[in-house]
């Protein structure tokens, strides 16, 4: 998603889903392992014929991924569940997810998501993800999960619109070849301040209208009540 605060210059990364593992590999640290690898990377096959950048393209690059929230303040929540279309009530569950450091759990292992690998490649861009700390390692069948949010200095221009699933026999080795969808949206939602202000506005006005209605109404009425009366003077 756009970056509410930023929307010209940041994007709004939010991790949400599970799968197994399919490989025993590792995910590996960045930056500096700036190439397409099964390990933790991927193909996009459609839409677009696989292409998810529209402008500025990446070359091999390792992008920084900044915590959304530090590991010990979950007041903004809010603020990200309203992010999500229909305020996280239309996806409850994904909303759930989006809180605190973007981190990925397979087996009994958990690393911070820490950046971004992008390439344009024409066509069957690739992406994948890059842990901090040391590398993940995990064995063929661990359960794996990935949640929480992030934001990554790049705007939504760089991007098309659209639900992009991997290639077919792309996958990364966390999971499986069905178990990865990127989900691009253009659309900045409101932070609940501000639809709270739009609420405000939409109050004030209908007490506005509301009065200006009845003034009206009570104007009609005494010219009704001096005409009825001026008729009445004059039959007697």
């Amino acid at each position: 998603y756009p970056s509410q605060d930023n929307p010209t210059t940041q994007t709004l990364w939010i991790f949400s889903g599970s799968s197994s593992a399919t490989g025993s590999t590792s995910i590996r640290t960045g930056p500096g392992n700036n190439d397409l690898q099964n390990y933790d990377s991927w193909w996009f096959g459609s839409p677009n014929n696989g292409n998810i950048f529209q402008a500025n393209g990446p070359n091999n690059q390792v992008i920084s991924l900044s915590s959304l929230f530090s590991s010990s303040n979950t007041a903004d929540i809010a603020s990200v569940n309203a992010r999500i279309p229909g305020g996280g009530k239309t996806n409850i569950t994904f909303a759930a997810s989006a809180t605190n450091t973007p981190t990925i759990t397979v087996g009994s292992g958990s690393r911070t998501i820490s950046h971004l690998f992008m390439q344009d490649d024409t066509s069957l861009d690739e992406m994948g993800i890059r842990v901090s700390g040391s590398a993940l390692s995990h064995s063929h069948g661990d359960s794996s999960a990935w949640t929480g949010a992030g934001i990554l200095n790049k705007p939504i221009g760089d991007f098309f619109t659209g639900t992009y699933t991997l290639h077919s026999g792309s996958r990364p080795n966390f999971a499986t070849s069905n178990g990865v969808q990127v989900r691009v949206n253009s659309l900045i939602i409101p932070e609940p301040q501000e639809y709270a202000l739009i609420f405000g506005l939409f109050a004030l006005g209908f007490v506005f209208f509301h009065r200006r209605m009845m003034q009206r109404k009570q104007r009609r009425l005494v010219k009704f009540t001096a005409g009825h009366s001026s008729s009445k003077g004059k039959r007697s």
